[in-house]
């Protein structure tokens, strides 16, 4: 999903980097946006889990419905993989060339 909204954005990003943004200010911009939808979707996430808990516990064998190891687990690793996949896109396109990017569209 981010490779595909950064390659939606390359002019965009080629137009910042013509008028002078950084590598590190392109970076920084894809990342916190990765990061917000990271964080939407761990709160909405949450959200949903808690309040399907007790019905789908019903379905589940030795597993208590708010067993507290499994929520924090994903809330911790689930972020972090997200944001890892989401810097080899945005680390790709904080390097493009603006000219190039320009004149391909």
């Amino acid at each position: 999903m981010v490779a595909f909204s950064v390659s939606r954005r390359t002019r965009e990003i080629a137009v910042r980097m013509a008028l002078g943004a950084r590598v590190r200010d392109a970076l920084g911009l894809l990342l916190k946006e990765s990061a917000v939808l990271v964080g939407m979707g761990v709160v909405v996430g949450a959200a949903a889990a808690l309040a399907l808990g007790r019905l789908i516990g019903s379905l589940l064998y030795g597993v208590e419905p708010f067993d507290p190891i499994s929520p924090v687990a994903v809330a911790v690793v689930l972020p972090a993989v997200a944001l890892t996949a989401a810097l080899v896109p945005a680390r790709r396109a904080a390097r493009i060339d603006p000219s190039r990017a320009l004149r391909d569209e």
